[in-house]
C-alpha cells in the first residue's frame, strides 16, 4: 500500500511547516515557536482538546474517533533543537545564531502534524489519539520532566509510539528491534583542582592541564581493559577546557563527556572505575578531583507485540521488504524511553538519504521522508484502533 493519499497530497503544505521550523530552532524547554505552530494548527485542524505548558513548552493534543471504544494510543514527536551552527546554505536555514535542527526534531514534529491532520479530517479510528509534542530531548529530560508534570495520569494511554529519522541511508525504507535497541546514557563532569603558577616556575604548580590530559588518557582505557568487549559500551571525553593564559600553569581543568551503555552492571563497574582512577590521580599528585556522573536516559526498549504491530503498520506504507524487524542496536540515546518505561512502546527508525549524520552543521534532513513519517503514524492509529463498520 502506498503512502496515505490525504497525507501524500498535502505534501507541500507539510514541508512548508516543515521548513518554518527549521528556520526558527530553539533549544530545549525553550521551544515557543515550535509549540505555537503546533497549538495553532491542531486548534486549526478541529482537535477536541489541546493542551500547552507541559514541561514549560511541550503539547498534548487530544483527537476521539468515530467509535465509542476507551482505548487510548500515545504518538510522541521530539521539537528542540541543538546548540550547533548550521552551514547547510538551505534557503530555510536557521535563522537563529548557533542553534540548529541537526537531528531533524523539526521534521519528527512534521510529521506528527501530518498524521494529525489526517486523523483529525477522518477520525476513522475506535479510540482516542493522544498527541504528544515533546520538549527538551537532548540531554535535558524533557520526557522526565513531562512524566513528572502528571503526563500520563492527565493523559492516560495504553501504548506509546515514537519515530526518529536515520540518514545516509535510502529512502523509503524502516527499521525497529525487539527488545532493547538503544544505548542508556549517563553524562559526566570532572573538574580537577590543581595549584597555578607562572609557567616560566611548573615546578610551584600542580598542573591541572597535565593531570587532565592523563586522565582522558586512563578514562578511554576503562571500556577497552575493563569491559566485557562482548558487551557493548562507549566512554567518550568530549570537552576539555583549562587555561587562560600563555604564561600561567593552570589551576583548575573540566572534563567533561558520556558513557553508553546496555547492561547496567556495565554502567555500575565504568561508574567505578571513573571514580578510581580520579581518586587514585588526585592522591598521586596531591590535589582534589570532583565527579559528577548522571544517568541521563535510560535503555530504550521495544515491547516485541508493538513492535510487530509498528512492523505492520510501516509494511502497509513501504512494502513488506522496505521494513527491516532485525534492526542494529543503536548505541545512541533516547529519551522516549522513559515514556516506555512507563507504559508499553515501541519506536522506529524512517531511513532517508543525505550526505551528512545526525548532529553535524551540514545535516540535511530529506523532505521526501516527512509523508512517510506522518503516514506511519496515522496507519498505527488506525491498525491498533481499528472503527467497526457499524461504528462509521
Amino acid at each position: 500500500m502506498p503512502l496515505i493519499q490525504f497525507i501524500e497530497d498535502r505534501a507541500p503544505e507539510l514541508r512548508a511547516v516543515f521548513q518554518d521550523l527549521h528556520a526558527n530552532p530553539q533549544l530545549g524547554f525553550e521551544e515557543t515557536h515550535a509549540a505555537a505552530v503546533v497549538e495553532k494548527l491542531l486548534k486549526d485542524w478541529g482537535f477536541d482538546e489541546v493542551h500547552t505548558g507541559i514541561a514549560a513548552t511541550g503539547v498534548v493534543g487530544i483527537l476521539h474517533g468515530k467509535g465509542q471504544g476507551n482505548r487510548r494510543i500515545g504518538l510522541r514527536a521530539d521539537m528542540d533543537a541543538l546548540p550547533i551552527q548550521e552551514v547547510t546554505d538551505l534557503p530555510y536555514a536557521s535563522k537563529n545564531a548557533d542553534r540548529m535542527h541537526a537531528c531533524g526534531h523539526d521534521g519528527h514534529t512534521t510529521m506528527l502534524l501530518g498524521a494529525a491532520q489526517y486523523l483529525a479530517a477522518t477520525r476513522d479510528f475506535d479510540g482516542t489519539a493522544v498527541f504528544i509534542f515533546q520538549p527538551a530531548e537532548e540531554g535535558l529530560g524533557g520526557a522526565r520532566r513531562m512524566i513528572a508534570e502528571g503526563l500520563f495520569e492527565r493523559f492516560p494511554v495504553d501504548e506509546v509510539y515514537g519515530m526518529h529519522n536515520t540518514p545516509l541511508s535510502q529512502l523509503g525504507r524502516a527499521r525497529i528491534r525487539k527488545g532493547p535497541m538503544m544505548a542508556g546514557a549517563a553524562f559526566f563532569d570532572i573538574t580537577i583542582r590543581g595549584r597555578g603558577s607562572h609557567a616560566a616556575q611548573p615546578h610551584r604548580s600542580r598542573d591541572a592541564l597535565v593531570i587532565g590530559a592523563d586522565l582522558v588518557g586512563q578514562l578511554q582505557t576503562i571500556v577497552s581493559r575493563n569491559v566485557d568487549p562482548v558487551k557493548p559500551c562507549v566512554l567518550s571525553c568530549t570537552r576539555f577546557n583549562t587555561g587562560s593564559a600563555y604564561n600561567i600553569v593552570p589551576e583548575t581543568a573540566a572534563i567533561a563527556g558520556t558513557v553508553r551503555y546496555f547492561d547496567p552492571e556495565v554502567m555500575a563497574l565504568v561508574d567505578t572505575r571513573m571514580r578510581e582512577l580520579c581518586a587514585g590521580l588526585a592522591v598521586a599528585h596531591g590535589i582534589e578531583i570532583d565527579v559528577d556522573i548522571r544517568n541521563v536516559f535510560d535503555v530504550l526498549v521495544n515491547d516485541p507485540d508493538l513492535a510487530d504491530a509498528y512492523v505492520a503498520a510501516a509494511a502497509d506504507i513501504l512494502g513488506s521488504e522496505n521494513v527491516n524487524d532485525e534492526g542494529p542496536l543503536v548505541m545512541g540515546s533516547e529519551d522516549f524511553a522513559d515514556m516506555s518505561a512507563m507504559v508499553p512502546g515501541a519506536y522506529i527508525n524512517v531511513m532517508h538519504g543525505g550526505r551528512a549524520a545526525l548532529h553535524n552543521p551540514a545535516f540535511v534532513l530529506e523532505p521526501g521522508v516527512l509523508p512517510i513519517g506522518a503516514s506511519i503514524y496515522a496507519r498505527i492509529i488506525e491498525r491498533r484502533m481499528p472503527l467497526l463498520k457499524e461504528a462509521a
